[in-house]
């Protein structure tokens, strides 16, 4: 046995149904090191890991913590082990403190006393350069305050393995590099942590060793210094791929929407769009950066009529008319068939767009079933618009039959993506399209926007890699808490310049170049 072995699995399998979600999972993680695990979506990255913290219990398989065997049936257990796992989505309570949220659940014997918890609180955030109040509220917090508090949780707790899912998802680029710093102060306490993400150049940036999964199967395990992203796209994929997003010029731009001046209220009276002017133009891609929650929805949903604006014009350039159209006179439908297209991948992605007890025509039929010419729906080009979707973007699915619910998110996602860039529009709006996509999806998705930006469609792009904004978009919005804090040039911005932005003080409107 290895002694310098801090978590070993061995032959784990997880099936859900019929499913394999993990077969013969094999990988250690050495101590006082990074391992980051890699995988398209579903691969079962996030499975393995949920085993590990015992949120699942495998089939078949065995784990051991520093040599011994273990048996893992439930988070409690995993803590015992000193095992604390990270998740995406964070599990605190918002109306108590930090240090009430650290202390929460926490049986250690002694009295409760907050003062002590506090005590021990800034003595971790002082050993490894956390910066938080441990008196501030959650509902007062940033997100990446937040994680902090996540991590400082199962630090209290005396976990000695922290495995962190996609921990720099909703995160700026400083953000980032903050964590990193911390991470790597924890590895050299000798920590050992594994971190699950999709981003290529930060497994490059911050690990030391990657484990490649596969449909559930654990590929290899190989060195950070001795690999590359095209070499670890290979191993995920099984096949070579290219990783280039081809970015043409914008070729006879003519202004396409123009959005004046708006601003729109929540249902609690806060303003979620305070005074947003820009113009996007036909042949261009026009990105949306900003923090989760700054108003990148409520954006986009206004322009397609699903939001109230309080203040503010839309304007809208027919190309095929020449008509000026104001969106705020239009209800959505009319709004969709003059040609602007709202494709908005929520995290619930059932919850936008598509019937889940629906199958994928059906679905196709959504958008098209005012225009039939009798009192029988037809169903034929509906079919055929099915079948080129699920064939061009690979969807899996045993047909074009198949009830949406029982697509993986991925592939639902794709679905959603492809009947709205199907419908040739004249403006697409693509919020978070490749959220949760693997690698090759992601890069198809990319280049199928770009195809719609040479035909002269005006594309508005949200997304969360900041990489990818750079190389996609000709221009790059950026937007903080409603407010535009900035337009930049997305071939010559610096990814540091647009993170300052995402965090900038919102006093002065940026103003668009």
């Amino acid at each position: 046995m290895n002694n310098n072995l801090a978590l070993e699995c061995r032959n784990i399998t997880k099936t859900f149904g019929r499913v394999y979600a993990n077969k013969n999972c094999s990988l250690d993680v050495k101590k006082g090191e990074i391992l980051a695990i890699l995988g398209e979506n579903g691969s079962g990255k996030t499975t393995l890991m949920n085993m590990v913290a015992g949120i699942y219990f495998p089939d078949s398989g065995k784990i051991f913590v520093n040599g011994q065997e273990v048996l893992i049936r439930s988070p409690k257990d995993a803590f015992e082990q000193k095992i604390g796992m990270i998740h995406q989505h964070f599990k605190l309570v918002d109306v108590f403190s930090a240090v009430e949220n650290i202390a929460l659940g926490v049986d250690d014997g002694n009295k409760y006393k907050l003062s002590n918890i506090t005590k021990k609180v800034i003595e971790i955030t002082q050993r490894y350069g956390f910066i938080i109040d441990p008196e501030k509220k959650i509902y007062d917090m940033s997100v990446s305050e937040k994680q902090t508090v996540e991590i400082i949780k199962v630090l209290y707790r005396g976990a000695d393995i922290l495995i962190l899912d996609e921990p720099t998802a909703v995160l700026t680029p400083q953000e980032t590099e903050k964590l990193f710093a911390v991470l790597r102060r924890m590895r050299e306490d000798g920590k050992s942590i594994i971190i699950i993400t999709h981003k290529m150049h930060e497994v490059l940036s911050i690990s030391d060793r990657v484990a490649v999964l596969r449909k559930g199967e654990h590929v290899s395990t190989v060195n950070t210094a001795e690999t590359n992203e095209t070499e670890l796209t290979e191993m995920m994929m099984g096949e070579k791929i290219s990783l280039d997003i081809t970015r043409s010029e914008p070729v006879n731009s003519v202004p396409r929407l123009e959005v004046k001046n708006i601003t729109s209220f929540n249902e609690e009276g806060r303003k979620v769009l305070d005074d947003i002017s820009f113009t996007a133009y036909s042949g261009e891609i026009l990105g949306i950066a900003g923090i989760a929650g700054s108003g990148q929805r409520e954006l986009l949903e206004s322009i397609a009529g699903l939001h109230n604006l309080a203040e503010g014009e839309i304007t809208y350039f027919d190309p095929i008319t020449n008509n000026i159209e104001n969106l705020r006179d239009k209800t959505p439908l009319q709004i969709r068939d003059l040609g602007v297209r709202l494709s908005f991948v929520p995290e619930d992605r059932l919850g936008m767009g598509l019937v889940g007890n629906m199958d994928i025509i059906d679905n196709m039929m959504l958008r098209s079933y005012t225009k039939g010419k009798s009192a029988f729906l037809e169903r034929k080009e509906p079919k055929d618009l099915a079948d080129k979707i699920i064939k061009d973007l690979n969807v899996a699915t045993p047909g074009a039959t198949t009830p949406v619910r029982q697509l993986s998110g991925g592939n639902v996602q794709k679905v959603l993506v492809g009947r709205e860039i199907a419908s040739s529009p004249s403006v697409l709006m693509a919020a978070y399209p490749v959220r949760g996509l693997d690698v090759n999806a992601s890069y198809t998705i990319y280049n199928l926007l770009n195809e719609q930006k040479v035909s002269g469609v005006a594309v508005i792009f949200v997304g969360e890699d900041l990489d990818v904004l750079l190389e996609l978009c000709d221009r790059i919005l950026v937007i903080n808490s409603g407010k535009i804090t900035g337009i930049v040039d997305g071939r010559t911005a610096k990814k540091e310049e647009i993170g300052l932005l995402m965090v900038k003080s919102t006093e002065t409107e940026g103003e668009e170049k």
